[in-house]
């Protein structure tokens, strides 16, 4: 049985956040090292299978500048206004992206 995602961005983890299609990946917008931080504080966002890897602009084929760095951007908003400061965001995340 796999874990049950969710999101502070949304309760639809059906849909694409961004195209509303039905035929999504789940991006933790904090991965690698940090993917237990994103479960923990909801940086999972559903995006469509090409927003997540496949096209040149995808989160993982242009790691920290465009979307990706729009998600992560949106999360360290998220978690300033609503768990702590921005120290306590690097502390947890390794640096600020805003």
């Amino acid at each position: 049985m796999s874990k049950k995602l969710w999101s502070v961005f949304t309760d639809d983890m059906e849909h694409c956040y961004f195209t509303g299609t039905p035929y999504v990946h789940r991006h933790h917008i904090f991965y690698g090292s940090l993917r237990p931080k994103s479960e923990k504080y909801g940086y999972i966002i559903p995006i469509a299978y090409y927003l997540h890897e496949n096209a040149p602009d995808s989160v993982h084929m242009n790691p920290n500048h465009g979307l990706d760095l729009r998600l992560k951007q949106m999360a360290q908003k998220h978690f300033e206004e609503n768990c702590g400061t921005r120290e306590d965001f690097r502390r947890i995340f390794g640096k600020s992206w805003l």
